[in-house]
This record gives structure tokens, sequence and C-alpha cells, in this order.
């Protein structure tokens, strides 16, 4: 009978062994998964470096700044804009602004004071006259800046 009342004690100390094994196995598996999610994110060599650094900006010229013009809006209203063309480092003297001015003047004329006080409306104009002033001073200007902008 010694026989008998031993295997029930095996199995009792058996029990809490099978239970603790399903968490080693979690644990080291956990433990797994964050190495190497700190390695994949920290560590890890190629994209990190590539990512550090920064692409250079293109060499930018001199800054003209043109007077300021007035320009006729709808229903009687005007906008005060100035000006100022980022030149190219490749553009040899400084630019004559008069046509950009004149671009500048087509492109926001007969607008109304509702339609300009839109930002995503002026950086859409901002936008388009830089193309048309990119046209028309081709690789002399990269940039266009606004000195003035007021409506009434």
């Amino acid at each position: 009978m010694p026989a008998k009342t031993a295997a029930p004690a095996d199995a009792e100390a058996e029990a809490p062994k099978k239970k603790k094994l399903p968490l080693l196995i979690g644990g080291v598996v956990a433990l797994v998964a964050v190495g190497a999610g700190a390695w994949f994110f920290v560590l890890a060599p190629g994209d990190a470096e590539a990512a550090a650094e920064p692409e250079p900006e293109p060499e930018k010229g001199e800054v003209v700044p043109l007077e300021p013009v007035s320009i006729n809006l709808a229903n009687g209203s005007y906008l005060r804009l100035g000006l100022a063309l980022q030149q190219t480092v490749e553009a040899a003297e400084a630019v004559d602004g008069s046509e950009a001015l004149d671009l500048a003047i087509k492109t926001f004329s007969g607008r109304t004071t509702e339609e300009l006080a839109k930002p995503e409306v002026r950086d859409q104009l901002k936008a388009e006259l830089l193309g048309e002033v990119e046209e028309a001073y081709p690789d002399e200007v990269m940039e266009i800046y606004f000195t003035e902008f007021v409506t009434q």
C-alpha cells in the first residue's frame, strides 16, 4: 500500500510545476519580443543613419525686396502686396522685379477679400504665382515671399 500513497504525493508535487511552466515560457517569449523590438527601433543599422542625415537645402542667393503695390479687388476693395524674390545662386545680378509684380497683379486682381482671408487660398495663389515667376525668370528665382499682405 505504500506505493499507492506515494503516487498521489508525486502527482501533487508535479501540479505546481506544470502551472509554472507556461508562465516561464510566456516570460521568456515576452523578453525576447521586447529585446527584438528594442533592437529594431533603437539599434537597427541602415535606415536610422540615413534618416539622421538631413537633405541639404539648395543654396540660396540674394533676396530682392520689391516695392509694394496696390491691387484692385472685387467690390471696390484693394490689396496692398509686398513681394521679395529669392534668387538662385546662379543668378548673376539682382533681378528686375517688374515682371514679377505684373504677374502678381494679374494673379490677385478681381479676388474678394473673403477669398484672400483664407490661408489655403493665399497659399494656392502664392504657389500659382511662384510657378509663373519661375517661368518668367528661369534659373534666377527660386522662391517668393510676401512682405506685405493687407486687404481693405
